[in-house]
This record gives C-alpha cells, structure tokens and sequence, in this order.
C-alpha cells in the first residue's frame, strides 16, 4: 500500500476561510493565513488552496492572500481558482504555490493542461474536477459546482490525465459537507482508470471515514477534508495516529 497523504483544504472567499454543504450556504470560517500555518505545524502532509469564486467572478486569483499563506508554510501548496492560462501558472507558482489546480479554466481550453505540463512538468498540473450524479451518471460541474457542462467526468478525467495532469483531484458534489464518508463508488471508478495520483474530496465526517477510505479504495494516494479539520472535529495527529492503528501507512 502507497503512503496516504493527509490534506486539509481551503476554501477561500473575499479574503476568509467559507464552507458549505453540497458547495452551498458558506458559512465563515477563519483567517486563511492563521489556518495554514496551524496546519502547517501540526502535521498536515500538504495544503490546497481554493479561490473558490474567482472563476465564477471571472476575476484572477488573489495572490496577496496567497503569498501570505505561502510564506508562513513548510509544506506543499496547491492552490487553484480562476486558472485560465499559462501565465496564471506563471504567477501562482512565483507566489509560493508548489503545484496548480486547474478546474473550469481547463474545461474551457482544454489544451492548458498539455501547455501548462510541457512548460513546469506534469508533477505541478493538477486537474480538479467537480463531479455530480445526474440521471445515474457522473457528470462534470463548472463555476464552483454552479453549472452543468454535460461532459461524462469519468471520460473528462482520463483525457486531462492524457494531456499531462500529474495528479487528479476528485470533488464529489453530492458527498460534500455531508459528513457520511467519502464516495467511494465514484473514487474506484476513477482509481480503476488512471495510473496519477488521486485525491479524495468530499464526504470525511469523522476519522473512520478515512479508514473506510483507504481499505475500500487502496490506490487512492490521499484524502481531503475541511470542515472537520477547520472545526476541530479531528485532530490530523489523531487520525493518524489511528490510520497507523489500522496498519494504513501514513507519512
């Protein structure tokens, strides 16, 4: 077994931390700069950091908020919103952020990842995709999760895969802010279809989530989380402490 990666998640709107359910009804929730360096000390394996409306604002990420939150952290930053060309690339990555989470942007020219993996390398592209069950079919999600493209994910994902992601980040809509556990019907599906790395995102409700997550879908390389973290429902040394418990290897 793969050691499993533990990574908590930002979800950034108007310079604050928001969650949500099923990606609706924000709610806020801290600073996003004291919010990284508290994981950042306290075992976190890497950090996502989402600008959550800039696509939907059709506006560019913030970077001063980002490079704050890249100068107070020693782990990878992944950061992602309003990801719309190479020269988006170009500017996260000289704010501090290890690798770049590309979601709508892609959608939209899809040739960004291969442009965007042949300039910085397929380990820094990471293709984010928000998936939904529509009519019994995993369907891709725009704009936040706003909006219905119609593509099939799972053929969305393997193409992206194709063109030079290095790593998938899979957001299950229908799981999100649930807290019931990941979807790991979803997760197998596109474990079983890509050779990357993938990201569960979406559903942890406690820490045996996780457990469930690792046993039940043994290639996915880690799982994602916010509110559980964010409202000190689970401690990541915790669950660590129970994933090695469990003999799942953890970092």
């Amino acid at each position: 077994m793969i050691t499993k990666r533990i990574i908590p998640c930002l979800d950034v709107k108007n310079g604050r931390v928001v969650k949500g359910k099923n990606f609706l009804g924000l709610q806020d929730v801290s600073s996003p700069v004291e919010l990284a360096r508290y994981y950042s000390e306290n075992g976190a394996d890497e950090l996502v950091f989402y600008d959550i409306t800039a696509s939907y604002e059709e506006r560019k990420l913030f970077t001063d908020i980002l490079r704050e939150v890249a100068s107070k952290i020693f782990i990878p930053l992944t950061v992602g919103g309003g990801i719309n060309t190479v020269d988006d690339f170009d500017r996260v990555l000289k704010c501090g952020a290890d690798k770049v989470s590309v979601n709508s942007g892609a959608i939209r020219h899809p040739d960004l990842i291969r442009e965007a993996a042949e300039r910085y390398g397929n380990q820094c592209v990471v293709l984010s995709v928000d998936v939904k069950r529509v009519d019994g079919r995993f369907r891709v999600f725009c704009k936040g999760g706003r909006e219905d493209t119609g593509m099939d994910a799972l053929a969305w994902i393997k193409q992206g895969v194709e063109k030079g992601a290095g790593e998938v980040v899979l957001n299950s809509i229908d799981t999100d802010g649930v807290k019931q556990g990941f979807d790991i019907e979803m997760l197998r599906a596109v474990c079983d279809m890509v050779s990357v790395p993938v990201i569960a995102s979406g559903g942890a409700g406690k820490a045996e989530d996780f457990v469930t997550l690792f046993r039940e879908v043994p290639t996915v390389s880690a799982g994602l989380a916010a509110s559980i973290f964010h409202f000190g429902e689970v401690q990541i040394s915790d669950l660590k402490q129970l994933l090695r418990e469990k003999q799942i290897l953890v970092r």
